[in-house]
């Protein structure tokens, strides 16, 4: 068994298929409309997903917003130099919820940003093996 993708809900596909893309660096898969449903799929991903886990966005026609509730978590994405990457984000428009540092009672550096919808996306610094 392997973990194939985790789906989130989106307001305005165009808009998240752009973040994920343009400021997260993910490639855009694949998007397919399913008109009798009326919802439209759309697969991002750093690579093939045959091999590696992706995030599917789906956009519900029509609905312009969730309410992320309590249950939500995360998504975690390792990256080789937290600073620059956060700056980056920053730069290119997205939302920093967390400045880097260590995790609360820990030691690993991380940082939080948040997506166009308001998920929340943790940075992790690339981890050095001893």
């Amino acid at each position: 068994m392997r973990i194939l993708h985790t789906m989130i809900r989106v307001g305005d596909l165009d808009r998240s298929i752009a973040f994920y893309t343009e400021v997260l660096g993910m490639q855009l898969l694949r998007r397919t409309d399913y008109p009798q449903g009326e919802f439209t799929l759309a697969f991002v991903g750093y690579g093939d997903p045959e091999r590696e886990a992706v995030i599917e966005l789906t956009y519900n026609w029509g609905v312009g917003e969730y309410d992320l509730g309590s249950g939500y978590g995360h998504i975690a994405l390792e990256v080789d130099d937290l600073q620059a990457a956060t700056e980056a984000i920053r730069h290119k428009g997205g939302k920093v919820l967390r400045e880097p540092g260590p995790m609360n009672a820990g030691t690993t550096l991380i940082a939080f940003v948040a997506d166009p919808d308001g998920y929340p996306i943790e940075l992790i610094g690339h981890r050095v093996s001893p």
